[in-house]
């Protein structure tokens, strides 16, 4: 028996994160106020979802954001370098205007939705690739037809995602990224025709407005009829 449900939750903020700089492989950890929305979202996933295993990326900000659900869950963390961020290369730790700056020819290309030639950088179709091998084959040995987490990044998931989904993830651009600490929701479809997986939900995460989420503000820290508001 194959995983019901696969939750792909991206890590909470980093420093990186927090200045808008292109991670990738770097191991950055997570800030305060990422693990401040680590431990909300975790909450959140252990209540409504039952985790029967939980599956990390090998970089650290993702390994922490999978042990906190791991503790509360009761479920160890098991770690595959599959799950890792996409590869950036020499562009890794620059924001966008650093990067348009030295490349402004590869930058235009990448702005265009392309992949351009740089020294250590995946393509779209290869970080999808590991993906949708990973969670494929981690959601096919799971045994007790749970659900089955699998911590990640923002372009990982998203690609792996849309690749899930039957889709190119080198051309197709209509599903948005998560936010930090945010997850999305597959469901096994079950049926003979259209891809395996179908979206239950995405982008999900606590009831909190993303600029207080972004400042590690908790609803529970604002007036009464704003966080109410926010939970309906």
């Amino acid at each position: 028996m194959a995983a019901r449900a696969v939750v792909l939750w991206r890590h909470g903020r980093t420093a990186y994160n927090a200045a808008a700089r292109l991670q990738g492989h770097s191991d950055i950890p997570l800030d305060d106020v990422g693990a401040w929305q680590v431990a909300e979202a975790a909450q959140h996933i252990a209540q409504r979802h039952t985790p029967a295993r939980i599956v990390s990326s090998d970089l650290g900000r993702a390994v922490a954001t999978a042990r906190a659900l791991g503790e509360l869950a009761d479920v160890p963390v098991d770690v595959d370098p599959r799950l890792r961020e996409r590869g950036f290369g020499t562009w890794e730790g620059l924001t966008a205007a650093e990067i348009e700056e030295r490349w402004p020819d590869a930058y235009a290309v990448w702005r265009q939705g392309k992949d351009p030639q740089r020294a250590g950088a995946e393509t779209r179709a290869e970080v999808a690739e590991r993906m949708v091998e990973a969670v494929s084959e981690h959601a096919a040995a799971l045994d007790d037809g749970g659900t089955l987490v699998v911590v990640s990044h923002g372009a990982a998931i998203t690609l792996g995602l849309v690749a899930l989904l039957g889709l190119d993830p080198a051309a197709w651009r209509g599903l948005g990224g998560l936010h930090n600490a945010h997850w999305s929701l597959l469901r096994a479809s079950h049926r003979d025709v259209g891809p395996a997986w179908y979206v239950e939900a995405h982008n999900h995460g606590p009831a909190v407005a993303v600029d207080d989420w972004n400042a590690g503000v908790p609803a529970d820290a604002m007036p009464s009829s704003t966080a109410d508001a926010m939970r309906t």
